[in-house]
């Protein structure tokens, strides 16, 4: 005789699933059953389950497995418990969330209507210059990886890392200091005096998780909806898309070889909320801002109550000469804000980057950090600080300064020999990316897609640009790639360019 799953729960096997093999404990395979046969009604409210040792006898478990099950399930709100006579299903789920369950479980249509998303969130999916990092493996000649780690540095973090975390105190602590971790913003303070000429203490440093974090802070700070800012063209697109989605009016102001056309902006828009520049190393053309530039640019903001955003991302990588000064060295204003990352100095995957602020403005930017994520994570900064305060930082940027400083040597000379007629090549003084410049009235996006085709990464001179009326060409990154790949991305890269003309 069969009997009714609507009268009894004897028979639960057919409708519990438990994997011996699997890596997930039986208990929770089994509490995931029970819960979704009562979410899909396979359960009805009021039936009774079985006392957990009739349980795991039937199921072939321990009763201590059929218990941890139950308890949970209990403890939830799936299940009652009455006194003398056993466990039930609740009726206390309501009747619409059952059946919104039901009907989650069957596939959606094809013509469900789309999500309704926040005016930030359509803002950002709709700018057409939004950051979308390449991911998988990395090739040449993609742009912004730094050199990889060698063995003897590995080694070093790891012996860091592993002292770090023999200190209890760095796993008793707690949330993250919103500021971020102290000693790491007192050698942060120390390099960038040292390093970059810049005005700073540890008390107006705050550790971020990335630049692109800190533009994201400055944006919901600083701005509103409608406020207008100036930003460079060709220029970086992770601001462009952080703007968008504040919802502020991006004015892109055109870039010369001195950098940002300060006059140019002024007859745009001559009262911009804020300025947003790349001075050292202007992304992604990598000229330098003159000093007359610099100081027509601060001037422009005095009294205006203005806003300068310098963003510093690669500015230790220069090959002749000194690294130049920061903006907010020079600035008497106290109105240049400064981001640094080291992401382009060490990994990207190591997510840390800084801001320096005003005074005024620190409250305001701790607030917005803690919003976010309560700080960042206190172990990598922890070892970070050691990393830069025992010299290892000032080596390793020594080492691989001369290291980029070859590999765009060989670059520009495989490209002379390779490349010619194809693609011209300009060798600059800074940086860790080179542009090629292509024959005008070509597209630099055609042979972008044909040089993929070929298994070479090179973006295209024009994803960087909104007005800005440029000669097309590629960019090339060359800091991660060795001389042997170098070369090769050249060979694949003049085969790709030169099938236009077959």
């Amino acid at each position: 005789m069969t009997i009714s799953l609507k009268k009894t729960v004897w028979g639960l096997a057919t409708i519990i699933d438990l994997d011996r093999g699997s890596h997930i404990p039986l208990y929770r395979q089994l509490y995931d059953s029970l819960r979704q046969a009562i979410l899909t009604g396979q359960l009805q409210p009021g039936q009774r389950l079985p006392a957990t040792r009739d349980l795991s006898v039937e199921l072939g478990i321990s009763r201590n497995t059929a218990l941890n099950a139950l308890d949970q399930l209990l403890a939830e709100g799936y299940l009652e418990s009455r006194v003398g006579s056993g466990t039930y299903v609740t009726h206390a789920i309501p009747e619409q969330a059952l059946h919104a369950r039901r009907l989650a479980t069957k596939p959606a249509r094809s013509t469900a209507k789309p999500p309704v998303l926040s005016r930030y969130t359509s803002a950002l999916t709709k700018s057409p210059l939004s950051l979308s990092p390449v991911q998988g493996p990395i090739h040449a000649f993609q742009l912004g990886i730094p050199g990889a780690l060698e063995a003897p540095q590995l080694a070093l973090w790891s012996r860091l890392t592993a002292r770090v975390c023999r200190d209890p105190m760095t796993l008793a602590r707690g949330y993250s200091e919103a500021m971020g971790f102290g000693a790491l913003r007192e050698a942060i303070a120390t390099y960038l005096r040292t390093a970059r000429g810049v005005n700073c203490e540890a008390d107006r440093i705050i550790i971020v998780n990335g630049s692109q974090q800190a533009l994201d802070l400055v944006a919901r700070v600083l701005l509103n909806q409608g406020d207008t800012a100036w930003v460079e063209d060709p220029g970086y697109p992770g601001v462009w898309s952080v703007l968008a989605g504040q919802g502020v009016e991006i004015i892109p102001v055109p870039v010369d070889r001195q950098g940002l056309r300060v006059e140019a902006g002024l007859e745009l828009a001559p009262r911009p909320k804020l300025v947003y520049v790349t001075p050292s190393n202007q992304f992604p053309l990598g000229v330098t801002m003159s000093l007359t530039r610099r100081l027509q640019l601060l001037e422009s903001v005095t009294g205006s109550g203005a806003w300068i955003l310098e963003d510093d991302y690669d500015s230790e990588y220069r090959y002749s000469g000194r690294p130049l000064g920061s903006l907010q060295g020079i600035d008497s204003t106290g109105k240049v804000i400064y981001v640094g990352t080291f992401s382009k100095v060490l990994t990207p995957g190591l997510r840390l980057g800084y801001l320096v602020i005003p005074h005024e403005l620190v409250d305001a930017f701790v607030s917005a950090k803690t919003s976010c994520d309560r700080g960042s994570p206190q172990i990598e900064q922890a070892v970070l600080a050691s990393f830069i305060e025992e010299g290892h930082f000032g080596r390793h940027i020594r080492r691989t300064r001369l290291t980029y400083q070859a590999r765009r040597d060989v670059l520009v000379a495989a490209a002379a020999n390779k490349l010619k007629g194809l693609l011209d090549i300009e060798p600059q003084e800074s940086g860790m990316h080179l542009i090629g410049w292509l024959p005008q009235r070509t597209s630099d996006r055609a042979a972008s897609t044909r040089a993929a085709q070929a298994g070479v990464y090179a973006d295209p001179l024009s994803h960087f640009t909104v007005r800005a009326q440029i000669r097309p060409g590629l960019i090339l990154g060359f800091a991660a790639f060795d001389e042997k790949e170098i070369l090769r991305g050249v060979h694949l890269l003049a085969k790709a360019l030169s099938s236009k003309h077959k």
